[in-house]
């Protein structure tokens, strides 16, 4: 194994491994440095149709084609049905006042679905990152990048040509030389710590702490008193990215195929101390108690890990990169899983690094397009933040919640075709937060989101974001005879064809192309 490589990537998350699976494909020489070791336990699950777009075209871009059938649920059961996943079909919330039985409410005020796939083939998936992060290791060694687990590293130097890192491994020195170090650590990582960079505050944003754990036997919601529905729902409610909301909080429930079920709270310091978070599996029992729903979905569950605690959820980075190094996006800051931002967030930072690699190594550019990629995730960071925050602040209050969604699932949806549709330009950011328009009204709206607002204020507030997502609705967000559940329709597609300086016979290609409108094949979910 060599000492001096062109490329070092710490940290062998499926982001750390993907980069360095690129950069080998551009012919650089890369280590791959992780400081645990495969197969293991992380945060950060689920995925969403932008994600799986990102990861599906690094996939084609870079020859990664071992890797393309993990970004639909269909494909990855067919190719790599030892690989644990979970099925996704879209996004489903339920709202909760803790300790009040639940009414059912033919209505749905009290719920938002919103789907992200007609059916099961071309759905998207939760990652056991277990399996999955493992499985791209693995692939990575095959490309000929270096990978080396159990490293403790204990110095980072920089020289004029590069990098030095020092360490352990198995209680003997290990050194490395690079050019080029990346981060792919997470928040608080290797490199924030060895260059001691700074935190900066996310302006507006609630301090937030985070309890989760994996189990078994955990049931389906669909299958309990809570789970009855009126009438067929646009997906089966547990085939989702599971969200129970509460005053101060809000409860993932995320099912894999391998009968482990992820589940976890987050909620703000206030929340938390009334709970003790830091008393792990009792403060988990204590916070079912008062969700009657959730009682009876967990009367059978078991923890098949120790709880984790994190007492703090919220991190952005003073620093995103240097001359010689850079953080990934999931390095320089984190926000929450509400929305399930991270995946697509990291994605878009590896595929700029992965442009900046290609199109600038070695070039007096290089320097300035890594200062433009951390200007990016910078904002990008924050608009997240700004939205997310506007969301606890109003999560007693499911109206004004349920219509600030509808700003991220208006602007990932958009995103999502505008990309298939070969117009990448019409949305160049996360949220659309350089968008003319929609950028600066989606700030306008979450900060008064944030303030009290009177009954009259908020249908206005209502008002404003139906009309600040009027050109980028193409999924029908918002109308009201659908009373919440958004299904995912070809003819609003079709009829949005303009939004995007489309045709209608442009649209209808994008759909059949993406297994829209096909046949359907039969679904198939592992339900143990």
């Amino acid at each position: 194994m060599n000492t001096r490589y062109d490329i070092a990537v710490v940290g062998s998350g499926f982001a750390g491994s993907l980069l360095a699976m690129i950069a080998r494909r551009l012919g650089h020489s890369v280590v791959l440095i992780e400081k645990g070791a495969h197969p293991r336990v992380v945060i950060g699950e689920s995925s969403t149709p932008l994600a799986n777009l990102l990861f599906e075209e690094l996939c084609v871009r870079y020859n990664l084609p071992a890797l393309r059938p993990l970004a639909k649920w269909g494909s990855w059961q067919r190719t790599y049905p030892e690989v644990a996943c979970g099925l996704k079909r879209g996004f489903t919330f339920h709202h909760h006042r803790l300790d009040d039985v639940h009414s059912f409410d033919p209505e749905h005020r009290d719920q938002l679905l919103v789907a992200a796939s007609p059916r099961n083939e071309i759905a998207d998936t939760h990652w056991y990152r277990a399996d999955f992060d493992h499985f791209l290791v693995r692939e990575a060694e095959k490309l000929g990048v270096d990978y080396l687990d159990r490293v403790t590293l204990q110095s980072c130097e920089q020289h004029e040509d590069g990098i030095s890192l020092r360490g352990e491994r198995g209680r003997q020195p290990v050194a490395f030389r690079a050019r080029f170090v990346i981060d792919a650590t997470g928040p608080r990582g290797f490199l924030h710590h060895a260059f001691q960079l700074r935190e900066s505050p996310l302006p507006g944003y609630p301090a937030t702490q985070s309890l989760y754990s994996h189990f078994s036997g955990v049931g389906r919601l669909e299958e309990t008193e809570f789970g009855r529905i009126d009438g067929p729902p646009p997906y089966p409610i547990d085939d989702a990215a599971v969200h129970h909301v509460f005053d101060g909080g809000w409860i993932w429930v995320l099912k894999f195929n391998n009968g482990i079920t992820s589940a976890g709270v987050a909620a703000t310091d206030e929340v938390t101390a009334q709970l003790r978070f830091s008393d792990g599996a009792p403060a988990w029992e204590r916070l079912l108690d008062r969700i009657p729903a959730l009682t009876s979905q967990f009367a059978h569950a078991h923890a098949e890990r120790p709880f984790t605690h994190m007492p703090r959820l919220a991190f952005r980075s003073s620093a995103i990169v240097g001359e010689q190094w850079a953080l990934l996006p999931s390095a320089a800051g984190f926000v929450d899983p509400l929305l399930s931002t991270g995946f697509p967030l990291t994605l878009l930072g590896v595929t700029r690094i992965a442009e900046i690699i290609e199109s600038a190594w070695g070039r007096e550019q290089f320097g300035a397009q890594l200062r433009e990629y951390a200007r990016q995730t910078d904002r990008e960071l924050l608009t997240t933040a700004r939205l997310i925050g506007a969301l606890y602040a109003n999560m007693s209050r499911f109206e004004v919640f349920v219509a600030l969604t509808l700003l991220y699932f208006a602007a990932a949806s958009f995103a999502e075709s505008a990309r298939r549709l070969g117009k990448p330009q019409l949305a160049p950011s996360f949220l659309l937060c350089t968008h003319p328009r929609f950028g600066p009204a989606c700030e306008q709206i979450c900060a008064r989101a944030k303030q009290n607002l009177s009954n009259n204020e908020v249908d206005a507030l209502i008002c404003q974001i139906n009309a600040a997502i009027e050109p980028i609705n193409v999924a029908g967000l918002g109308r009201i005879e659908r009373r919440n559940w958004y299904p995912v329709e070809a003819e609003d597609m079709l009829n949005a064809a303009s939004k995007w300086q489309a045709s209608r016979n442009e649209v209808g290609a994008l759909l059949k192309r993406c297994g829209f409108a096909c046949e359907p094949i039969a679904d198939h979910v592992v339900r143990a």
